[in-house]
């Protein structure tokens, strides 16, 4: 009985490391620069357009919160010696309110420009996405990986071979002739 669990035992474990050997021999590995890809698509410039606007949009609006707090600050610095304690504290409450408003208005901007970023960006991720799957199915890849994520490499080493990006952008339609 002993014999026979050793005999399995041996037997499983050869099985598995012959799968193993077979299964590391289709593997194919490529990668990409999702970033690359998305900065060669026409619609990047628009995408980027409407950014800019958007964040612009939102820079004037907090401005002129700040000008008319500003203003508002000048002039009771200038006056709150001649004010009735009644007015000037007051004023004290209408500028600590302003100021409190501007604050949050900064947070909601912030949020509303990471909000308009993803809207604009996600189709142009999927259709990126999209094409890398396709890529990678037409050319025998059974694994693609960015070649960094928001500035940390993920890949530490790759042959040139390897590199889709330009295969995605000829999918995608891109010329990468520059």
């Amino acid at each position: 009985m002993k014999r026979y669990k050793i005999l399995l035992t041996t037997t499983l474990c050869c099985l598995m490391a012959f799968g193993a050997v077979a299964q590391s021999a289709s593997l194919k590995i490529g990668y990409t620069n999702v970033d690359y890809i998305l900065s060669k698509l026409p619609e990047a410039k628009q995408i980027e357009s409407e950014l800019k606007t958007h964040e612009e949009q939102l820079g004037a609006q907090l401005q002129s919160k700040m000008k008319e707090f500003e203003d508002k600050y000048t002039t009771f610095m200038e006056t709150q010696e001649t004010m009735e304690p009644v007015i000037r504290n007051d004023k004290q409450t209408e500028l600590q309110t302003l100021q409190t408003n501007i604050q949050k208005f900064q947070q909601e901007a912030e949020k509303s420009l990471q909000q308009k970023q993803v809207e604009l960006l996600k189709p142009a991720y999927e259709k990126i996405q999209k094409s890398i799957d396709e890529v990678a199915k037409e050319n025998g890849y059974t694994h693609i990986f960015s070649n960094d994520a928001g500035g940390v490499p993920i890949l530490l080493y790759a042959t040139e071979q390897d590199d889709i990006s330009n295969l995605v952008l000829a999918k995608l339609g891109v010329s990468t002739a520059e």
